[in-house]
């Protein structure tokens, strides 16, 4: 296969993963808003979720080393890339407190990954005990919001889905389509990252942690770019947030119940220590009272680009 082929495929296969999930959000969301499901509980599953799916599907499809590749690098794509750059474009200011739990457990998390990496293999009982980690977040999630305003969470799905006004055939023909696409993109786009590795000469490890890692962030930096311009702060931060969180919690969950994953060669003594490194820096954000700053963004996009540097240059 040759490099202009292996970029088509790139380019065809992120295209196709990221309208596969939009549809699937949407038809599904759609559906249960028609079935009587309130929009909190849609916020919190299949939205949440759904944006998570081309992560999903292309380290279900790419085996261990871009699974563990793409769950590490999306999340200092998200944190270092997608959110210094959305704070350079424009401050996050978030109204709501809804992300005061949500902000410590993501920082937590990262302790978590390396915990369950550092022996290098992710079993099937530490993939169960990541699931249920995730159902118990969003099971606190759901009871804290019931306590608070879910205006924030209403407004994301609006962005998300619209309204429900779509017929039933309508609905199930977006969510099976979205979830042809999402297979059919995550094939592509993982022989073709595969396949640029092979051209250019370095490792699957590497391609895994920046470009299938950049390819699946895609719909979570859409999502940022348009709510800040909206000077919608909280939807810009949920959305990364949550899915750092579910990344952790839900892909690796899930992608080590199907088959145990091991772990490729400086994932846990390197990138694992960089997301950490990432995450941390969050933390001034949380105490500036969830505000991001263009001064903040341009660090965290900083120390995002130092590790790309280290990462092709050490």
């Amino acid at each position: 296969m040759s490099l202009i082929i292996a970029l088509a495929f790139l380019g065809l296969g992120g295209v196709l993963l990221n309208y596969g999930a939009e549809w699937l959000v949407r038809g599904a969301s759609s559906f249960a808003q028609r079935m009587g499901v309130s929009s909190l509980v849609i916020g919190l599953t299949i939205v949440a979720f759904g944006t998570s799916m081309p992560e999903l599907v292309t380290s279900l499809i790419g085996g261990s080393t871009i699974a563990a590749g793409n769950v590490i690098g999306s999340n200092l794509c998200n944190i270092g890339l997608i959110l210094g750059v959305t704070a350079l474009i424009m401050p996050l200011a978030c109204k709501s407190n809804f992300l005061k739990f949500e902000m410590p457990l993501m920082v937590a998390v990262g302790p978590i990954a390396w915990l369950v990496l550092s022996d290098g293999v992710i079993g099937r009982v530490e993939g169960a005990l990541l699931l249920a980690g995730l159902f118990g977040y969003l099971f606190l999630s759901f009871r804290r919001s019931q306590r608070e305003s879910d205006s924030v969470i209403e407004k994301e799905l609006e962005s998300e889905i619209g309204s429900a006004d779509l017929s039933v055939a309508k609905q199930w023909a977006l969510m099976i389509v979205g979830l042809v696409l999402l297979v059919a993109g995550g094939e592509l786009f993982v022989r073709g990252a595969r396949t640029f590795a092979e051209f250019i000469g370095i490792s699957e490890r590497v391609i895994a942690l920046t470009v299938v890692a950049f390819g699946t962030s895609l719909p979570e930096l859409a999502t940022c770019v348009v709510a800040a311009r909206r000077g919608e702060g909280d939807i810009a931060l949920g959305n990364i947030v949550g899915s750092n969180i579910f990344n952790v919690l839900g892909i690796f969950g899930v992608v080590s119940l199907v088959r145990p994953i091991a772990v490729p060669e400086g994932i846990a003594d390197f990138d694992v220590p960089a997301m950490i490194v990432v995450q941390v820096l969050c933390i001034p954000i949380m105490i500036t009272g969830l505000r991001v700053a263009r001064r903040e963004g341009a660090l965290l996009l900083v120390a995002y680009l130092a590790y790309i540097g280290l990462l092709f240059f050490k």
